[in-house]
């Protein structure tokens, strides 16, 4: 039986800070993604004629409804199947944005219809156009209301980031199995890998937190 060993992680130490990075980068833009993507979503489904509004209900129902593996391999493998070839960086952002975005959308249509129906008069009062008025008064302010849910959705993103590992891209987890490859040693790493997650996940609460607090100053 091995005793633990933590001298191994020495010389890979930059490995697995590159997977370091790379996992802030995914989280960083997937996050983007789901957000924008969430209120294109939300907005579609309130607003848009059902020829727009029924798809993106299908689109919805499809990603809660699949895994998030299996959206990744359709997404990498399926779609070059089709002529479409995208790499696998951004295939796993890609993947990441959509299957959180359709749960951001829930939240922020809630949070649109729980704006009063007077914001949008008054923005139509004042000249506004529809689009105007939910671009410049509504969708802030259902943004404001919904942040500590889609927060938490955000901490979920940078826990699954570690899924877009099967598609070859080099996160952390991706990074750990690299250096365990060559070391036999997967304890080690898997441990460094888990402290490093946690450390992530606590700077992503502070990030979250700093912003909960401006939100509620401008509420």
């Amino acid at each position: 039986m091995q005793g633990l060993d933590f001298s191994v992680v020495s010389p890979y130490l930059d490995v697995i800070w590159t997977g370091v990075a790379w996992t802030a980068v995914i989280t960083g833009m997937a996050s983007v993604v789901s957000v924008a993507g969430g209120v294109v979503l939300a907005v579609a489904v309130l607003y848009a004629l059902s020829i727009v509004a029924y798809p993106v209900r299908m689109f919805s129902w499809v990603f809660m409804g699949t895994p998030l593996l299996l959206q990744l391999y359709l997404i990498y493998f399926g779609l070059v199947q089709i002529g479409i070839d995208i790499p696998a960086l951004a295939a796993g952002i890609i993947g990441l944005g959509l299957h959180f975005a359709v749960y951001n959308a829930d939240i922020i249509r809630a949070g649109i219809l729980a704006v009063d129906m007077g914001q949008m008069e008054g923005a139509r009062t004042i000249g506004f156009s529809r689009w105007q008025a939910l671009r410049y008064v509504v969708i802030p302010q259902a943004l404001l209301n919904t942040a500590p849910p889609i927060g938490n959705n955000l901490i979920a993103l940078l826990k699954e980031s570690a899924i877009v590992s099967v598609i070859g891209v080099a996160e952390l987890v991706h990074s750990s199995q690299l250096a365990i490859s060559e070391t036999y040693r997967p304890f080690e790493f898997y441990v460094l890998a888990a402290v490093l997650y946690y450390v992530l996940n606590l700077a992503l609460e502070g990030i979250l937190k700093i912003v909960e607090t401006r939100v509620e100053a401008i509420r």
